[in-house]
């Protein structure tokens, strides 16, 4: 009983071994190809459970995931300028092709990796050899990626593989001539200041010299409009005075002696030498306008 129970159980265990052996999943983020005797037989790119014959077939499950390749070193490249740049660059691909993946590269993501910088460093030549500084940097950048990607995309193909999308991390100048661009764009800027600085003068110049002319014209334009206020004025009190006198001559005369004393002895000290006899003492010697008696 002992030796039939044990053989019940070594059946099972093997058995038990053989169905794990020929099941295997796949999930949603890889695909996996079935070999039988080292060849292809079935490709399998939907997530669930398969299965397969122990030791005549076998299985080998490939990530079919967003990758990233980086760019180990920064790649020296020529614009149309003749001017050396060096750029950094990273490319994003994924298998979606796993038969022609395996049948070009074996599967390999470093091989595959190798054919695309290859083909990266080549399209990224060709594209900056057309181009200036200033377009790699800013000025047609989106350009060049979408022009690298699909030229990228469509050799990609070929070994399985799909490009997402290739980007530049960063482009610079080489060291030789970083020196050189700096000390031209400061004087780009010392030129444009200079230049900012002459007209700013030349306006203040100019504002000045338009605020002295209207300072002049509006006093001259308020001189004039004074001594005609003061000329009509003038004017006004002498009609005034005119019509004053002619009504009463000898109360003008009296009238005018008495501003005359008014102004003449102001202060206590002022002292006037005069003739006893003088006009201007008549209206002290009594009314009218009469000469004293000799």
């Amino acid at each position: 009983m002992k030796r039939a129970a044990l053989g019940v159980f070594i059946v099972a265990l093997v058995a038990l071994a053989l169905v794990s052996m020929s099941m295997y999943t796949v999930d949603q983020r890889k695909a996996a190809i079935k070999f039988q005797l080292g060849e292809v037989i079935a490709v399998q790119t939907k997530p669930g459970l398969y299965f397969l014959v122990p030791l005549l077939q076998n299985v080998r499950i490939f990530d079919t995931r967003i990758q990233t390749m980086e760019s180990r070193d920064p790649e020296r490249f020529l614009t149309s300028e003749n001017r050396n740049v060096l750029v950094d660059s990273f490319v994003k691909w994924r298998v979606n092709d796993v038969r022609q993946y395996y049948v070009t590269v074996r599967g390999d993501p470093s091989q595959a990796e190798a054919r695309l910088a290859q083909t990266v460093n080549d399209a990224l030549r060709a594209e900056f050899a057309k181009r200036t500084v200033h377009d790699v940097v800013s000025g047609e950048r989106d350009q060049i990626m979408s022009t690298v990607q699909k030229k990228v995309d469509e050799d990609a193909r070929r070994i399985g593989i799909e490009v997402v999308d290739v980007r530049l991390k960063r482009v610079d100048f080489v060291p030789e001539i970083n020196a050189d661009v700096y000390r031209r764009m400061e004087s780009e800027r010392k030129r444009v200041a200079n230049e900012l600085r002459a007209t700013g003068q030349a306006e203040g110049e100019k504002i000045k010299a338009d605020a002295d002319r209207q300072r002049q014209v509006i006093v001259a334009e308020a001189y004039r409009d004074a001594q005609r206020i003061k000329g009509e004025g003038d004017a006004q009190a002498s009609r005034i005075y005119a019509a004053a006198y002619g009504k009463n001559a000898e109360f003008y005369s009296f009238y005018q002696s008495l501003e005359a004393y008014q102004k003449s002895l102001r202060s206590k000290s002022d002292v006037l030498v005069l003739d006893p006899s003088s006009d201007f003492f008549k209206y002290f010697r009594g009314p009218g306008r009469a000469k004293p008696t000799p």
